[in-house]
């Protein structure tokens, strides 16, 4: 019977009282995957802490006790089963893979840590933009990132899988349609013995997972990780963890905002980037299925409903370890927020860490916690290790640079949505923000050259461009967890309108500069190193700082609807003169607006560089009483009444605050 922890319901735990049980359980391949272990020489704190209280034998730990120098370097090509490219015969994915030698000589199945990618050729991964490089054999010699360096010699088999179009691979990419995602999960059925795969691309001697457990983790950020969501949302056996970093959950919200553009070109761009050359000659019909099947309408189609993992959430058996950068541009935080409740409707296990970095890996603004953890994570998830992670809280939040908070689950208990209302002020377009009511209307032009810092470093003072609405300066501090959505009722002038919402801390701080070019980190010459070395595969990476910015205020979260998609998920012209209402999503977040500082939401148009104009130029009446934000603060609406309650100080001078600028995201990034 599954052990009840605060990550939901855990799996069985292989506890030292348990062991003899466990033992009637496993198989004999699972029972031989782990390698040797003893007790940390210095386990964490929390390791410390937690096993007395659990009455457990000290923490285990895969240690480093193979060679990675004599580490089997090896590729393989498994049969996916599709013909994406119509040559009449079914598509073979380059598999390269790295596994402890030692291992296999010993008779022990290992478990599989593997990465797949589009960018292995032409783009790179990490933040040195590593590609894999091959000996004259055509064997891997760099398999870009730290995984292998340090998982192999712990004994761990680590995997780049070629996604189907791209390097080495046959058959065409479809931007996390069936042929990605089988891609994948073809590969995780051959490590199980249920699919076929050769020693070589074109050849017919076939090649067998015989070394490995079947049991794999799938990693990556963005499209890896995305691959990754994509899996799991299959509920293929074998697949046992997934840990998907910066990473879309449904295709559609990475281009559009509810009929919003949210980039100047479609997915048929991003495969265009990614496909082998030889690919990009042979996929014409599949690139133009994907311009078809993905208008610049922004109206929902069947292509969109085939790359939505979200709504296939309750099939995922695997746990999930998400990482997300709070202020991440590229892959918008709302996808982490609707998988995240997806898989907890679900009872699915699951991890999250929080920064307030951009599009960036935990590698390089958490360095060596981030390893460490990723470590006993799939020590636990893999290995079946009982070394104390299920017992830690559930999330890690950071809430300002290089400063790290945690939750025992998340959003933390008692956050509850509140309903806030805004209300005209003494100027128009400088309104109020609270719990009752508001009555009148608001009016606004749309300004294609302005964006959510023009609109929020003037949020006390009448501008054509917005409607801003404060709260007093709060009392105590006000935490926001979770997922916001703001209805708004509008009547166009025009046929057409977008429309964007923003949830914005107004007071100072000191913050990421995730409009940086780094996105909130700095990388440095020095290099510091993570597990073993080859000649040809490095396993040290330049070091990364916090980049920051001294604010006076920060945009906690935001969300953008194209009006003409009040009604359904196909867009159509407004009447002018007609009011409209629409509800706009805001992305996942979890900051606090602390004591003496004011919460503020705004309403605009266009926000420059994050969606795209819409035809016309509308002005838009907002009216009051039928526009509201639904927040989820810790506490609910009780907590937010006691933090705008008391005596307001006077409101700042009406002068330009100081914000990070937003960059220009141009084009879908790695």
């Amino acid at each position: 019977m599954p052990i009840r922890t605060r990550f939901a319901t855990w799996r069985p735990l292989a506890t030292a009282a348990t062991a003899a049980l466990m033992a009637g359980l496993l198989t004999p391949a699972t029972a031989q995957a782990a390698p040797p272990a003893t007790a940390q020489s210095a386990p964490s704190a929390t390791a410390r802490a937690a096993s007395p209280a659990t009455g457990r034998s000290a923490p285990r730990t895969s240690r480093p006790v193979y060679s990675y120098d004599r580490a089997v370097r090896e590729a393989v090509w498994v049969d996916t089963g599709l013909d994406g490219d119509g040559d009449g015969r079914t598509d073979r994915v380059a598999v390269d893979i790295v596994r402890p030698r030692e291992a296999a000589r010993q008779g022990r199945k290992v478990p599989v840590i593997m990465d797949a990618s589009p960018y292995y050729s032409c783009c790179g991964r990490g933040n040195e933009s590593q590609k894999k490089t091959y000996d004259a054999a055509g064997n891997v010699v760099r398999m870009p990132l730290f995984y292998d360096n340090y998982f192999v010699p712990r004994g761990y088999a680590v995997i780049g899988v070629d996604l189907a179009g791209t390097n080495r691979s046959d058959g065409c990419v479809d931007v996390g349609g069936r042929s990605d995602i089988q891609s994948a999960k073809a590969v995780v059925d051959w490590l199980n013995g249920r699919a076929t795969a050769y020693t070589t691309r074109t050849g017919t001697t076939r090649a067998e997972a015989t070394w490995t457990d079947g049991r794999t983790g799938m990693i990556g950020k963005s499209y890896d990780g995305t691959i990754a969501n994509g899996v799991a949302a299959t509920g293929v056996e074998g697949l046992e963890t997934i840990v998907p970093i910066g990473a879309i959950s449904s295709w559609y919200d990475y281009y559009f905002a509810k009929g919003a553009p949210l980039f100047d070109s479609g997915p048929d761009g991003l495969a265009d980037r990614v496909e082998s050359p030889e690919a990009r000659a042979r996929c014409a019909a599949v690139q133009q299925r994907i311009v078809d099947g993905a208008p610049r309408t922004g109206d929902w189609t069947p292509l969109w409903t085939e790359r939505d993992y979200v709504r296939h959430a309750a099939r995922v058996e695997a746990s999930v370890f998400v990482v997300h950068g709070m202020q991440d541009l590229n892959v918008r935080a709302k996808h982490f927020g609707q998988w995240w409740d997806a898989l907890a409707k679900h009872g699915v296990d699951r991890k999250i860490w929080l920064s307030q970095a951009g599009h960036v890996d935990p590698f390089d603004f958490r360095r060596a916690a981030w390893v460490d953890t990723l470590h006993r994570w799939f020590d636990h998830e893999l290995l079946g290790y009982d070394n104390g992670i299920e017992d830690e809280p559930m999330a890690d939040v950071e809430r300002a640079p290089d400063q790290w908070v945690t939750s025992s689950v998340w959003p933390p208990t008692g956050t509850a949505t509140a309903t806030l209302r805004p209300a005209e002020g003494a100027l128009d377009g400088v309104g109020t923000l609270g719990l009752r009511p508001g009555t009148g209307t608001e009016t606004f032009t749309d300004h294609p050259e302005h964006d959510e810092t023009d609109w929020a470093s003037r949020i006390d003072r009448p501008t054509p461009d917005k409607a801003g609405f404060t709260t007093p300066p709060l009392t105590r501090d006000l935490r926001l967890s979770g997922s916001s959505r703001v209805t708004v009722t509008a009547t166009p002038s025009t046929t057409s309108a977008h429309l964007s919402a923003v949830l914005v801390d107004i007071g100072p701080g000191t913050i990421r500069d995730y409009a940086a070019a780094g996105e909130g980190i700095t990388t440095l010459d020095e290099r510091t190193c993570w597990g073993a070395s080859t000649t040809g595969d490095s396993a040290c990476f330049k070091r990364t700082v916090a980049e920051t910015a001294d604010v006076d205020y920060t945009i906690v979260s935001r969300g953008w609807a194209d009006l003409g998609n009040h009604a359904s998920a196909t867009g159509a012209p407004l009447t002018p003169g007609t009011p409209y209402t629409i509800t706009l999503d805001l992305a996942a977040t979890d900051h606090v607006v602390p004591e003496g500082h004011r919460l503020a939401l705004i309403v605009a148009g266009t926000d420059k560089d994050l969606i795209e104009p819409p035809s016309t130029t509308p002005t838009l009446t907002l009216d009051l009483a039928r526009t509201f934000a639904r927040v989820p603060f810790t506490g609910g609406a009780t907590a937010f009444a006691r933090a705008t309650s008391g005596t307001a100080t006077t409101a700042p001078e009406a002068t330009p605050l100081d914000g990070v600028r937003e960059p220009r995201p141009a084009h879908p990034v790695p």
